[in-house]
């Protein structure tokens, strides 16, 4: 009797254990180049219990597939029928949005707008609807105007929280390193380069100063336009196939593992992210990426940007009026 009531004790404790660390993460546009990779990298992570994969097509294949995998999270996939995006995005802590389509060569982010604004405006209408406290992370293109649409999106529901809403621009922080240490010679793991600004082009500004790199200036343009048109390299690498979608997936996942951990209690987790920020609210610009350290609500504290060179400067005043454009868009097509 005495066995009984104390392994019945320890049933139950473990049972709201679990139950305390129940964790969805569902991720919007599963099936596609980005999503399948993302799922994967995702379906490793052991804070997770329950992966929720939604597409247009293919998800319940991706989920099936997945879900051989031992790791102990759940996975289940939803295609469009039988109110799928409702049940995939119910009860989500975290929301990821790769959905879209990707860039052909010539393509500029903002030529991706049309086809992925409606995207992105249609997953975040069911997000506010059936998720409102979810942390959303976007990474569909242009991240400069999708978070703002997913923001609008959110006022009009009523459950907008500014500190909920991220986009993902870890991938420009991951090629920085890279970048940087191929041109040193270094460990990339040991090169932290900080990129503030937007997500797409001259938006984008590496502050390689900061770390103490010594580069020619010649060296300096070159790197700093290979930061930010990295994504143009790799469109033209595949020819035509596809985009950056290997190299996003691993990003994507490294933000949202940071985030759990955040969201967990762990302090001190900083990750690059374009968030609503007070830095250039002064100029008219609500969003813009820099260094935040998360939190259990989300965005913890929004760092500035410390000393800039002077180049480093140029940089930041030839980004801010094409960023305020990019706000602008992602507001006015949902106004609209």
């Amino acid at each position: 009797k005495r066995l009984f009531r104390r392994s019945f004790s320890q049933t139950k404790r473990a049972f709201s254990t679990s139950a305390a660390n129940a964790t969805k993460v569902a991720v919007l546009g599963a099936a596609g180049g980005i999503g399948q990779p993302l799922s994967l990298l995702l379906k490793l992570n052991e804070s997770i219990s329950h992966l929720s994969l939604y597409d247009i097509v293919n998800a319940p294949g991706v989920a099936a597939d997945l879900s051989h995998i031992n790791t102990h999270s759940k996975v289940t996939g939803y295609a469009p029928d039988n109110d799928g995006l409702k049940h995939a995005v119910t009860d989500a802590t975290i929301i990821v949005i790769p959905a879209g389509v990707p860039r052909k060569p010539g393509m500029t982010r903002d030529d991706l707008f049309n086809t992925n604004a409606g995207i992105v405006r249609d997953l975040a209408t069911a997000a506010a609807q059936y998720a409102p406290n979810a942390y959303m992370a976007v990474i569909s293109n242009p991240v400069n105007s999708t978070v703002p649409i997913v923001s609008e999106i959110f006022k009009k529901h009523k459950v907008y929280d500014p500190k909920r809403i991220f986009g993902v621009t870890t991938l420009d922080i991951v090629r920085a390193s890279r970048f940087v240490s191929e041109l040193k010679s270094t460990d990339p793991k040991n090169e932290n380069i900080v990129v503030v600004g937007g997500h797409s082009g001259v938006t984008i500004i590496p502050l390689i100063f900061q770390s103490g790199s010594k580069f020619t200036d010649d060296e300096l343009k070159a790197l700093t336009h290979r930061i930010q048109f990295g994504g143009d390299e790799v469109v033209k690498a595949k020819a035509g196939t596809g985009s950056a979608t290997l190299s996003m997936a691993f990003a994507a996942a490294r933000f949202t593992n940071s985030l759990l951990r955040a969201l967990k209690g762990e302090s001190g987790v900083i990750e690059p992210a374009y968030v609503k920020s007070h830095l250039f609210e002064s100029k008219g610009i609500d969003y813009f990426a820099s260094n935040v350290e998360l939190s259990r609500e989300g965005v913890g504290k929004i760092h500035d940007l410390g000393p800039l060179s002077q180049y480093e400067k140029e940089l930041l005043e030839a980004a801010l009026p094409e960023l305020k454009k990019n706000i602008e868009k992602g507001v006015d097509f949902v106004h609209k």
